[in-house]
């Protein structure tokens, strides 16, 4: 089954707990997505630890959090601290990729890798066999409102291959642009987790919003 991981991004902040609720108790999501941007990586700013370590007192949900910072190998074990279950780094931002991938598995979270859309997939071949997610950016990562990149489906096609091939057991997530016209393409490439942020949290509800994204993936 596709899984759907809202965008906590794209929440209500002045309310944050009770979208937080209902996606917990109203939807199947297992997932949270958590955007960190440190306004070097990518030029925007974003939420950090403090507020990580807040929203973790509230939900059972498992949070993936997607560093967009510049040397995450810094962070590793502050995330940790906050409660982060998936920390996902990116190939572009750290020099010892896979020393950084080995630490965030021994402090017991999963380790998800990431890269810009510009970047080939291939490049990431080397730590294929560590990582228990691949993040794909179809959109450049730092903004909302972006359209779906073209190019993001020949990686999630690739990925899908090297899993069957290999047998890898990393999980194929894809981030930007999601909408009811790209949603089947990616399905039909082999991605098995969505993350949404304005096509969950907008004003039709969170729980109608969740449920539509799910009908389009069968």
């Amino acid at each position: 089954m596709i899984k759907i991981a809202p965008s906590i991004l794209s929440a209500n902040f002045a309310n944050i707990e009770k979208d937080i609720k209902i996606v917990e108790n109203d939807t199947n999501c297992e997932y949270l997505h958590i955007d960190v941007m440190d306004g070097n990586f990518v030029p925007n700013i974003s939420i950090g630890q403090p507020f990580i370590k807040s929203i973790r007192k509230i939900t059972s949900m498992k949070f993936d959090v997607h560093l967009m910072v510049e040397k995450p190998e810094r962070y590793i074990e502050d995330f940790k601290k906050c409660g982060a279950d998936i920390l996902t780094i990116h190939f572009e931002s750290c020099v010892h990729l896979h020393r950084a991938l080995e630490h965030i598995k021994s402090l017991g979270m999963k380790a998800g890798v990431t890269l810009n859309p510009s970047t080939p997939i291939e490049m990431l071949k080397p730590v294929l066999d560590l990582v228990d997610l691949v993040l794909v950016m179809s959109v450049n990562p730092g903004f909302g409102g972006q359209s779906f990149i073209e190019n993001s489906i020949y990686k999630i096609e690739m990925l899908s291959k090297w899993k069957k091939e290999y047998g890898y057991n990393y999980i194929i997530e894809v981030d930007g642009g999601i909408n009811e016209k790209t949603i089947k393409k990616a399905v039909d490439a082999g991605v098995e987790l969505l993350v949404a942020g304005s096509a969950v949290f907008n004003e039709k509800g969170i729980k109608e919003n969740v449920e539509n994204l799910e009908k389009m993936c069968r």
